[in-house]
């Protein structure tokens, strides 16, 4: 909706209309809005106040992210158009108008990832000694020791594959890196495509000596002689396809079925539908319609890059040990006071009668509280059940071998599993059949609803009768990404808390149709509607001359009411502050229809990853954490719960965390209408390291303690 210079009056009006008309000019688009989040990772590796090898770490984590949107939105925005080619966004665009607003974005992404690293970055490594060279600018003796290495530890993994009448058209892995060769039989001149992968279980830089790296391709093609002896490799260029990561599993699918159905189809991912090819070097239109014919896709699929291919690998150059070029090494405070010092495991548990615990991650130990939790819960004789949710863990995980440890000692040990974790599925059958065959109960829930949620519960026989311990954070249960993610977490023995999540578990585990809860807020069944109409009061507030304010910090924004809600909010008087990472469906700042919205996003050494929600109440104000972000999925199609922190001193705690965020200016950029801007691009401490030093205080971070 566009007006010529109008006055207030019709300012406003305009928008009321558009507000009781639902216009599509109100929405941002999903798709583009994540393409700006992207950006902004894109940014930090350009940002000269970061360290070199941490600039090298976010371009490889926007290549990553690029990756992924193709595999995960790309893929599923071409079957929508297939499906339903006259649908439009709730922006108003066609899916045709998305499509190549999306192509265009993405291409100018590929280019300035391209760029950064062959024009800025590169040749800064150069400067600091890390260099990539080519192999045939080594000396003889370094080459001869790279010719060992290929021949030992390379060649024998390699499979050299050509397309011929008895040969049919290999399979292209999602990701992988290939090389495809024109290869020529000198007797007879006949020419064949060849096809090399590049395996992904050896380095992909193979180290010269100290700072000098050759990629593995670069290797495999000085040695295509060995691959094709006798035949004359007449051109290689580079590819690799991005597949879909989609896939549908029917709703009301049998739980006892669920496992193996999951399994079938991660089996089958690796045949998942093409979205992209990209390519370096030389392609013939022979080669490249032969290519395209094979994995059924056209010439707008096709990408020429630079190279090299798959610069996520850069993680290998970011994760050398140089400290010069590195963010410091830090380890997480050490856990909350009432975790010090209790070898006693009964002290341990009525450390949690009195207060609550509220930990930050990974500012504080998430292994000396969460982890240290459940190993206690193992051990302890009086402990006689334990309920737990996983969505994403490690392989490794700690707190599951825990519970494996509590079965055998005869406690009874239930363990929600989603299987459909997005690309964590096998590692999430794999924890399924290990728990399983430690006598612990395995549930996986509704396959048309996802579990989402982090909640666990211990169940203690005590003197005074059954007491019930609970844990719910923001974050999964993962020791690995609880060092980068700034998660938070509550250990609580509150009885209607834990009741509430008994009852959770009941639900989750059992065969119910209705779930009511007194405290928590829990998804599908009540955190909608509850939220909602907590936003409505702080409405009503405003209208009635009181101050009114609602704080919401999540990773999206992107469910269509509550946008509008949000709209309707600010335009009553309510104070919105939103701290949002990624999609922002919300256009801030817009004269006459949201002066009074705030969006701000925070991008820096920690992933963002934490859900709170504050409601100013009139004085009386209430705080909520949880899984779950402002999209449609989570509220309506995954189990999501939020616990409100009802202690005066946590509640303290999470207040000044977030206006240390609204503060912020050295990692924050800022929304205004469909466009964001970095804050402040002067040098000075960012808000992750003022956290990390602030950590491990028993009291609150103080309120005075921001910036303008």
């Amino acid at each position: 909706m566009v007006l010529d210079e109008p006055d207030g009056s019709t300012l406003t009006a305009a928008w009321d209309a558009a507000l009781a008309n639902d216009d599509p000019s109100l929405y941002l688009n999903r798709e583009l809005s994540w393409l700006d989040f992207n950006d902004r990772v894109l940014n930090e590796a350009d940002d000269p106040r970061n360290p070199l090898l941490e600039r090298v770490r976010f371009l490889a984590i926007t290549s990553s992210n690029l990756d992924e949107f193709y595999a995960k939105r790309i893929a599923w925005l071409k079957q929508a158009r297939r499906s339903s080619p006259n649908r439009r966004t709730v922006d108003g665009r066609t899916l045709a108008e998305q499509d190549a607003e999306i192509a265009d974005r993405c291409a100018a992404m590929r280019r300035g990832i391209e760029e950064r690293w062959h024009l800025v970055l590169e040749p800064a490594l150069a400067a600091a000694g890390v260099r990539i060279v080519d192999f045939q600018s080594l000396d003889q003796a370094e080459r001869r020791r790279l010719e060992d290495y290929f021949m030992s530890s390379v060649y024998p993994v390699l499979t050299p594959l050509v397309v011929d009448p008895s040969h049919p058209f290999p399979f292209i892995s999602a990701s992988s890196v290939s090389l495809a060769l024109r290869i020529r039989d000198p007797r007879t001149g006949i020419e064949r495509f060849g096809r090399v992968k590049v395996p992904q279980n050896r380095p992909r830089l193979v180290e010269v000596d100290g700072g000098r790296f050759v990629l593995l391709e670069d290797l495999i093609a000085a040695h295509l002689h060995v691959l094709f002896p006798g035949v004359e490799v007449v051109e290689h260029s580079m590819l690799r396809v991005l597949r879909s990561i989609e896939f549908e599993t029917a709703s009301g699918e049998a739980a006892e079925d669920l496992l193996d159905l999951v399994e079938r189809e991660v089996r089958r991912r690796r045949l998942a539908e093409a979205v992209c090819l990209e390519v370096t070097g030389t392609l013939t239109p022979e080669r490249e319609e032969l290519l395209l014919e094979e994995l059924n896709l056209t010439s707008s699929d096709v990408v020429l890059c630079e190279g090299p291919l798959g610069l996520a690998d850069l993680q290998q150059i970011a994760g050398l040990p140089m400290p010069e070029l590195s963010f410091p090494v830090t380890a997480p405070a050490p856990p909350p006071p009432a975790f010090a010092n209790l070898s006693d495991r009964a002290l341990f548990f009525n450390a949690l009668h009195t207060d609550d615990i509220l930990i930050h991650h990974p500012y504080e130990s998430f292994d000396g509280s969460v982890v240290r939790f459940f190993q206690e819960a193992a051990h302890d004789p009086a402990v006689l059940a334990i309920k737990h949710t996983t969505y994403r863990t490690s392989p490794d995980s700690p707190i599951l071998r825990a519970l494996i440890e509590a079965s055998t000692r005869g406690k009874q040990v239930a363990v929600l599993v989603e299987l459909m974790a997005r690309m964590d599925e096998e590692n999430n059958i794999e924890w399924a059949r290990r728990l399983e065959e430690a006598g612990i109960h395995v549930a996986y829930g509704d396959p048309g609803r996802k579990i989402h949620s982090k909640i666990s519960l211990v169940v203690r026989e005590e003197p005074t009768g059954v007491m019930l311990y609970g844990h719910i954070g923001t974050g999964n249960y993962n020791s690995r990404t609880a060092r980068v993610y700034t998660d938070l977490g509550l250990l609580t023995a509150d009885p209607e808390i834990c009741g509430d999540l008994l009852r959770v578990f009941n639900y989750l585990t059992g065969f119910s149709n209705q779930l009511e809860t007194d405290r928590l807020l829990v998804a599908p069944e009540s955190l909608r509607s509850e939220l909602e109409a907590r936003i409505h009061r702080e409405i009503e507030h405003a209208r009635a001359g009181r101050p009114a304010h609602v704080i919401f910090k999540m990773n999206a924004l992107e469910d269509h009411d509550f946008t509008r809600l949000l709209y309707l909010a600010g335009r009553a008087g309510v104070k919105v502050d939103l701290i949002i990472r990624g999609i922002s469906r919300l256009r801030p700042r817009v004269p006459g229809l949201s002066d009074n919205v705030r969006v701000i996003s925070v991008i820096g050494r920690y992933l963002e990853h934490s859900r709170v929600y504050y409601f100013a109440n009139d004085g009386l104000p209430e705080y909520f954490i949880g899984s779950a972000d402002l999209m449609k999925r989570n509220l309506d199609e995954r189990i999501e719960v939020l616990t409100p922190v009802r202690q005066p001193v946590h509640q303290a705690r999470i207040d000044a965390f977030l206006r240390l965020l609204l503060a912020e200016r050295r990692q924050a950029w800022e929304l205004h209408d469909a466009t964001w801007s970095r804050l402040s691009t002067v040098d000075g401490v960012g808000i992750h390291e003022r956290l990390r030093a602030a950590a491990g205080a028993s009291e609150a971070i103080p309120l005075s303690d921001r910036r303008a």
